[in-house]
């Protein structure tokens, strides 16, 4: 698990494609049309792929996934061009659509097969972070392999990890429960969907069990408020930095703190897997306040590096929530269609994140980077002002 995690996000290109895009003639305007494209294949590709994993394989598709990408890259590569370019994001998009609801239900089926559980966070919080190392390997590597081989060899080595990512998830062990399964296929399918019965049981079940299950329902919902945000800022990170003061060869290494701050925050979920609602709603608290205060420091005058530093404790914060909101999820899922299910999450997520790179484009186009962020800050307070105030359900922790 923590190689598949650290091969799938040590990808050369990930630091550099705007680059490559750019090159290759590419407007300002073509660029941004590649990342709505992403995000809609993503948003389209969800839940179904979710229902699918729940149907035939969890395994099967996450090491698909990579080769789909290994399979965009290598266009990128050969043949670049707007619509190569395009091309490669749909298959990204499938890529991630396909892990996104099959990892964390594999992962979590596999861990209580073992009778382990209550490990979740504390595998999950690791993988994480593990992810987060393969993207700064890949970052500090990029620039040097690009100034020696050029885009090339930086799309090669893209390729080689998509397809030792693909040959790791092969190796991932599956248990499906029998009992599980004939649960999934005793829900009743209309005879114009006989082509495809295991899928759609599937997805009725996970559909069935987010709108009947208040549990579920609200586990479901924190995901996107907690993920979809802090997920999003991220790409903006390095405009924040140089807007702070930062020159352009100093902002990889301000990043550098933020991204250790977040895996700090991935390691600590282990430990944290017990908290409650109102320390949840805390942290995220504590977590808004850090990220308005970080942004808000430089144009008051103050030291970038106290700045960045507190945006690098509101990330961590952030990601030891992400982890957190995803165990509250998983543990809240009693129905077979484990994947289905938190496929929904990720499509409310990924649906969000839109919501957020638009808002952010007109905010930032009339105020600073700095004064943006700490807007962004409101929906955490707001988030944690929510919980404090709602009363457990049922099986919910206080």
């Amino acid at each position: 698990m923590y190689a598949y995690s650290l091969l799938d996000d040590c990808v050369l290109l990930y630091p550099v494609y705007a680059l490559l895009f750019s090159d290759a003639g590419l407007s300002v305007a073509q660029i941004s049309s590649l990342f709505v494209l992403w995000s809609l294949t993503g948003i389209v590709l969800e839940v179904p792929s979710g229902a699918l994993a729940d149907a035939v394989s969890r395994r099967l598709l996450l090491w698909t996934g990579p080769l789909l990408t290994a399979a965009g890259f290598a266009l990128w590569t050969v043949a670049p061009s707007y619509w190569t370019f395009a091309l490669g994001f749909v298959l990204w998009g499938a890529k991630g659509a396909f892990g996104s609801g099959a990892l964390e239900a594999l992962v979590y089926e596999e861990l209580s097969h073992l009778g382990a559980a209550d490990r979740y966070a504390h595998v999950m919080g690791r993988a994480r972070a593990a992810a987060l190392v393969g993207v700064m390997t890949a970052t500090a590597l990029a620039g040097p392999v690009l100034g020696a081989g050029g885009y090339g060899v930086v799309g090669a080595a893209s390729v080689g990890a998509c397809v030792l990512t693909a040959a790791v998830a092969g190796r991932f062990p599956e248990h499906r429960d029998r009992e599980t399964k004939a649960a999934t296929d005793a829900v009743p399918t209309p005879a114009s969907e006989d082509s495809s019965p295991g899928w759609a049981a599937s997805l009725r079940a996970g559909l069935s069990e987010a709108r009947s299950n208040q549990t579920v329902r609200g586990a479901l919902l924190l995901v996107p408020a907690v993920t979809a945000v802090w997920g999003a800022l991220d790409e903006y990170t390095p405009l924040l930095v140089r807007e702070a003061g930062a020159t352009d060869t100093e902002v990889p290494w301000w990043l550098l703190l933020i991204w250790v701050g977040a895996t700090a925050g991935s390691l600590l979920a282990g430990s944290l897997r017990g908290l409650g609602t109102a320390g949840f709603a805390a942290l995220l608290a504590c977590a808004g306040a850090a990220l308005a205060a970080g942004a808000a420091l430089p144009a008051a005058g103050l030291p970038l590096p106290a700045g960045v530093a507190l945006v690098a404790l509101a990330f961590c914060a952030f990601q030891l929530t992400t982890v957190l909101a995803d165990t509250r999820l998983q543990n809240s899922i009693t129905g077979p269609s484990r994947a289905t299910v938190t496929s929904l999450a990720g499509a409310a997520t990924e649906l969000t994140t839109v919501t957020v790179y638009g808002t952010y484009g007109l905010l930032a186009s009339t105020t600073t980077h700095g004064t943006t962020f700490a807007v962004f800050a409101a929906p955490y307070l707001l988030t944690a002002l929510m919980l404090a105030c709602k009363r457990p359900g049922p099986g919910e922790d206080t």
